[in-house]
């Protein structure tokens, strides 16, 4: 049987990983609970190249961390965020709600003509208020919580807010960045995005304490 020459304790990689990172960029610049949120990100997409990308407002972990004290829910745009939430790491067994696959966002998206993920944002309304929302696929889920936002829909405590795709994500998210309406958000200015980086940001700030 051949046998490769590979590092396999889990912990001395997971040890390893972040001290490299911390050797390719520099994250001393950047506040408590960013610093955190920057290297999860990084790790979890193995670019550290995004580090200038990414925007976010200075109130965001305290937000977060808030939010998830209070037993407020995370909403996400598909199933794959939800499954990547840590759960051990909500402080309040938080809900973890995704609508994307249900008939309700079905109907809707084909009487309104809209995408599912867009429809699926109008299931949010009644858990909206104080949630955290978590956006790792679609654009058209950024843009449409945009528009609830704007038309008077309960603000939620934060918007992390990681669309990918060559079609409408760069524009997303600079629509977050331009209007958040006094949101707390993270993005990552751009195509990239994903499911792995969204499931990052929440499982960082979730982590997050604030400075006693």
């Amino acid at each position: 049987m051949k046998h490769y020459d590979y590092l396999r304790d889990p912990d001395a990689i997971y040890r390893l990983s972040f001290d490299m990172i911390r050797r390719e960029v520099d994250l001393s610049a950047l506040p408590p609970g960013i610093d955190e949120l920057a290297l999860r990100l990084i790790h979890a997409c193995a670019m550290p190249d995004i580090l200038p990308d990414l925007v976010w407002t200075p109130d965001l972990p305290r937000a977060v961390h808030d939010a998830l004290q209070a037993g407020r829910p995370i909403l996400s745009d598909v199933d794959m965020v939800a499954y990547g939430v840590i759960r051990s790491r909500l402080p309040a067994s938080n809900p973890v709600l995704s609508f994307l696959n249900t008939p309700q966002a079905r109907e809707i998206g084909k009487s309104k003509q809209i995408t599912r993920s867009a429809a699926a944002v109008e299931l949010w309304l009644p858990h909206l208020e104080n949630a955290v929302v978590v956006i790792g696929n679609a654009p058209t889920a950024l843009f449409r919580l945009l528009e609830l936002l704007h038309d008077g829909a309960p603000k939620p405590a934060a918007i992390l807010g990681f669309p990918v795709g060559f079609v409408g994500a760069a524009e997303s998210k600079q629509a977050l960045i331009e209007d958040a309406q006094g949101v707390p958000y993270a993005t990552l200015k751009g195509r990239r995005g994903g499911s792995a980086i969204a499931a990052a940001a929440i499982n960082a700030l979730a982590s997050w304490e604030p400075p006693r």
